[in-house]
């Protein structure tokens, strides 16, 4: 296995590496329609992952996120697929399908509960304990936040018509007040940088991060894909404050517990996988698959090619 693939699994979304997660929603229950039907019939060693199950994954996360995932999301998706798939054919070739015929997540289930059996935890003390928090304060500071404001004119406003009404703000109008300068006053407290970038846009984090307080402005957004104006203020930031080791040592020893016990189920799925020959096709080789002079490459778990 390659350097390569170990990085890119490190990389991952840190969802994707949550404790049970191969026989959870994104498990057996997010795909728990067999694409590979065909292929396992035809080569039990043998997993073709089509062009389906990034249809799937792009559906089923679209509808529970409200948007579609990203390239790197889509490939964790993937293999998260990939491994249910190597836990089902270790299933049923341990005959772990008996009583439970046809039902996909509990032969799942009952494979990566043999792996479980056999995973233990090593030894952690508190020096090993601190250099994983450390190796981790993103977990565990607490963000510079921010409170702002909006100040919303009624109906469709233009960017022309927010700087006038913006310029009257800064001249002492208040926003919430009846006639020209008339608006409703949306108030935000406490938002991190990352809801910020979420939510309008990293363009816009940056501004009006870096506003005077007080000060009203007109800012561009950017929602659902698409660009915004909006009249908005910064009221005050709140710095970030170091998380503390010594009270949070029972949180982080429960944060190092579940991502050790993690990593080796992961790795033990991995080396079951080894096994198999992975093919990994897109919708353009599917179309083509029926061409004898058409080469599809075949691959191992992590995309080395052979």
């Amino acid at each position: 296995m390659s350097n390569t693939s170990s990085s890119s699994r490190r990389g991952w979304p840190a969802w994707t590496r949550e404790p049970l997660l191969h026989f959870l929603l994104l498990g057996g229950v997010l795909f728990g329609v067999d694409h590979v039907m065909v292929s396992r019939a035809d080569d039990p060693m043998r997993i073709v992952v089509g062009p389906e199950v990034d249809a799937e994954a792009t559906q089923v996360f679209t509808a529970s996120r409200g948007r579609a995932p990203d390239a790197k999301e889509l490939a964790a998706l993937r293999q998260v697929w990939l491994d249910n798939e190597v836990l089902y054919r270790e299933g049923l070739a341990l005959q772990l399908d008996k009583g439970d015929t046809a039902i996909r997540e509990r032969v799942i289930f009952k494979s990566l509960s043999m792996i479980d059996a056999g995973v233990k935890l090593p030894p952690a003390d508190d020096a090993h304990l601190r250099g994983w928090f450390e190796s981790h304060r993103d977990r565990y500071d607490d963000p510079a936040r921010f409170d702002f404001e909006e100040a919303v004119l009624a109906g469709d406003a233009d960017e022309a018509a927010l700087r006038a009404f913006v310029a009257k703000l800064n001249g002492g109008a208040a926003a919430s007040s009846s006639g020209d300068a008339g608006a409703g006053l949306r108030v935000f407290k406490g938002r991190p940088h990352a809801n910020l970038v979420q939510s309008y846009g990293a363009d816009f984090a940056k501004a009006i991060e870096s506003s005077s307080v007080g000060e009203w402005r007109v800012f561009r957004t950017m929602e659902g894909g698409h660009p915004a104006w909006r009249a908005m203020r910064l009221v005050s930031t709140t710095p970030p404050r170091p998380g503390d080791f010594n009270v949070l040592r029972g949180v982080v020893l429960q944060d190092w517990t579940d991502a050790t016990l993690s990593e080796q189920r992961s790795a033990a799925v991995l080396a079951l996988s080894r096994k198999y020959t992975i093919r990994r096709e897109t919708a353009s080789t599917s179309a083509t698959a029926a061409t004898p002079t058409t080469a599809t490459p075949t691959a191992t778990v992590g995309g080395d090619s052979k």
